[in-house]
């Protein structure tokens, strides 16, 4: 299957290395920026400088492959989506964007291929797994979702370090939440219904964020009295964060603001993943609550350390790539990250990042 892969950042590096050497994938890697592609290995892929963002750029790239991985942010998305409709090519992307996804909702309707949007980890896992223990129950009752991407070492006033995307991080704090209130579907305001708990004997605090619920709002609609999605931080990040962006004004200038945590926050690749899901209702006349959890860290492993961020976001994309090739999902039009079944994400080669890595087992 050929491949054409937009973006060698961190995440795009991870993806072209599982691709490449699964034996089954021939990548192309496409990114505007010179320097970023020399970082590949170009024994394993073919790289390819364009500017990613012209139109015909990308269509003369996309030409002739079956496939295109979007790893690039989040405002590309539709853009490339469109692309990829024109040249006949299937399309997956990470984006957590909502009017983005929708957007491509739309471009599937009627297309001889493919779309699958939100591959990674929230939206994407997360949302395989809400569904899946759903499926368990005779009445679904609440869903919680709860997803962190967190520096295993805070030591700065945020307690946070950047683990991703600087405009993914902005988009989905400043940008109204999906959810269903009262067997409604409605809409939160981001940073707010701030709820503290403990995992493992860790303390956290999660909140409204943009985007990790895919399309589960359209899925469990009429199934469910509440479902929400909340991002994970460690306790007083929310409240910083209310400080610069409302107190501040910076949500209305989010250049500034980015340029500021590029400045001032240092990346690590010493991050840990929590995923964190209950589901409550009713089975055989009875209130029951069934929990997920995962704790995923990164891999120090000398010149290939991969961060748990990496290894999380690209374990899911090529798990859902690998499984359409294995013809286990719709071969045309939309496809929601919950049509794939949980055991299947599970046993795939990618997707068993998500099975080697320890459980957690305490919760209060």
């Amino acid at each position: 299957m050929k491949i054409a892969l937009l973006g060698a950042g961190h995440i795009g590096q991870t993806i072209a290395r599982l691709l490449s050497g699964a034996g089954d994938y021939q990548v192309t890697v496409i990114d505007r920026s010179e320097a970023a592609l020399r970082r590949l290995d170009a024994r394993a892929v073919e790289v390819r400088q364009a500017d990613t963002e012209n139109d015909l750029a990308l269509a003369a790239v996309l030409r002739g492959h079956d496939a295109v991985i979007n790893a690039l942010p989040y405002h590309c998305a539709i853009r490339v989506a469109t692309q990829a409709r024109e040249a006949g090519c299937h399309y997956f992307d990470l984006t957590e964007d909502v009017a983005a996804t929708r957007a491509i909702k739309a471009l599937a309707q009627g297309a001889p291929v493919a779309f699958m949007p939100q591959c990674g980890l929230a939206p994407g896992f997360i949302g395989i797994v809400a569904h899946h223990l759903t499926r368990g129950f005779d009445e679904v009752h609440d869903v919680k979702m709860r997803v962190g991407a967190l520096p295993a070492f805070p030591t700065n006033s945020l307690k946070y370090n950047l683990t991703w995307s600087v405009d993914g991080l902005i988009n989905e704090y400043c940008h109204p939440c999906e959810a269903i209130r009262d067997g409604e579907r409605t809409e939160l305001l981001p940073l707010e219904g701030l709820e503290h708990f403990a995992l493992d004997g860790v303390e956290y605090e999660a909140f409204n964020t943009s985007g990790g619920l895919g399309t589960l709002c359209e899925t469990l609609a009429g199934r469910v009295r509440s479902l929400d999605y909340k991002s994970v931080r460690y306790p007083g990040h929310c409240a910083l964060m209310k400080i610069l962006l409302e107190e501040l004004e910076l949500r209305h200038d989010q250049e500034t603001l980015k340029q500021i945590l590029r400045r001032s926050v240092p990346t690590t690749m010493q991050d840990v993943v929590l995923v964190f899901v209950t589901v409550s209702g009713l089975k055989h006349g009875a209130l029951v609550q069934e929990v997920f959890a995962r704790k995923i860290f990164a891999e120090r492993n000398g010149e290939r350390s991969l961060s748990a961020i990496q290894i999380t976001t690209a374990a899911g994309v090529c798990a859902a790539v690998d499984l359409f090739r294995q013809g286990k999902l719709p071969a045309r039009g939309f496809i929601r990250q919950e049509q794939i079944e949980l055991d299947d994400f599970l046993a795939n080669r990618f997707g068993q990042a998500y099975q080697q890595l320890r459980h957690v087992e305490s919760i209060s």
